[in-house]
């Protein structure tokens, strides 16, 4: 019988309904309970671990290091197969990410959560407990890195994403798809992912800033964050890697000061390129140095900037690890 722990963080998932005024509010992890029998079909073992009972707003980097450390104290118990971790589902694929990023190893590890909480109409926390502790107790779940259950799919963690403020269907990754279906019967991998690199299990480094482009957009917060010693910045480009001209000033003087900045666009789909040469345009943008990430949104970047500053302040050398990591 495989073993798994499941590791509660808080959530919606931990949370329930007041008949009163209608307000959602943390209840607690007991509910979860509940389901655990429903696994007995599966030949599961599972173990709860009630870490912590956050809102997902409340989750910090910090946070984050600390639920990877607690993921590595279960796994180094040779007894245990795999972890599942319940979430919040606001900046669930930001944990889910610098998990990826950081956790060494093979075994399976998944995290869930639920959009309706424990005592509303259709709550869809026990079906989405169920199915991630299904697959980290799959074999072919090995050696996928960290990955997001919700909603009768599996998601890599670089891609996922939340798409709707509501929806019990709002995990997707727009630009892959699911790398898995889970039916009533058996657990289905469509995509072969291969992990490159792991980054040290480190608090991820503070003080990294994510701005977002928008038109007409001046470089007035690029300057606060050099006001306020930024250690890295995530700018949140138009199309394929293009800003307005008037945040073009603060940028330069960013990049001239030894600040690793890193580029995405706010498109849900494609890579920014170094393709337009005019006055704000992609080209002129790798031509200062400016490191590309192609294909990860912008609270992924910051993620793996705050997770890549602890090997490298080196522009060339985190350019290659935006380009290479994780999954093909």
């Amino acid at each position: 019988m495989r073993q798994i722990t499941i590791i509660t963080t808080g959530g919606t998932i931990a949370m329930a309904e007041d008949e009163q005024t209608g307000d959602v509010k943390p209840l607690g992890s007991e509910g979860l309970k509940r389901v655990l029998p429903l696994l007995s079909r599966y030949g599961v073992q599972v173990n709860m671990d009630h870490f912590c009972n956050l809102p997902s707003p409340h989750i910090t980097p910090q946070w984050m290091h600390r639920i990877g450390q607690r993921v590595i104290h279960h796994l180094s118990n040779p007894d245990v197969d795999g972890v599942v971790i319940t979430h919040g589902t606001d900046t669930l694929e930001e944990t889910a990410y610098y998990l990826d990023l950081t956790l060494p190893g093979d075994l399976p590890v998944i995290m869930t959560g639920a959009m309706r909480s424990q005592n509303e109409l259709g709550a869809d926390g026990p079906l989405n407990l169920v199915n991630a502790v299904r697959v980290a107790s799959h074999p072919r779940a090995c050696g996928k890195g960290t990955l997001v259950v919700f909603n009768d799919e599996i998601h890599a963690a670089r891609w996922v994403t939340k798409t709707h403020t509501s929806n019990v269907a709002t995990f997707q990754s727009p630009s892959q798809g699911p790398v898995g279906t889970i039916t009533k019967k058996d657990i289905l991998f469509h995509q072969t992912l291969d992990r490159r690199r792991v980054y040290p299990l480190l608090p991820p480094v503070e003080g990294v800033y994510l701005v977002k482009a928008a038109a007409g957009t001046d470089d007035l917060l690029i300057q606060a964050v050099l006001q306020a010693k930024a250690r890295g910045l995530v700018v949140e480009a138009l199309g394929q890697g293009n800003l307005p001209p008037a945040m073009l000033p603060g940028l330069k003087k960013a990049v001239e000061s030894g600040i690793p900045t890193v580029l995405v666009s706010r498109c849900h789909h494609g890579f920014v390129e170094d393709t337009y040469g005019y006055d704000g345009g992609g080209k002129q943008l790798k031509e200062w140095g400016i490191i590309f990430a192609n294909g990860l949104n912008g609270q992924k970047a910051r993620i793996q900037l705050m997770a890549a500053l602890h090997v490298s302040r080196d522009p060339a050398r985190l350019q290659t690890f935006f380009k290479e990591y994780p999954h093909g």
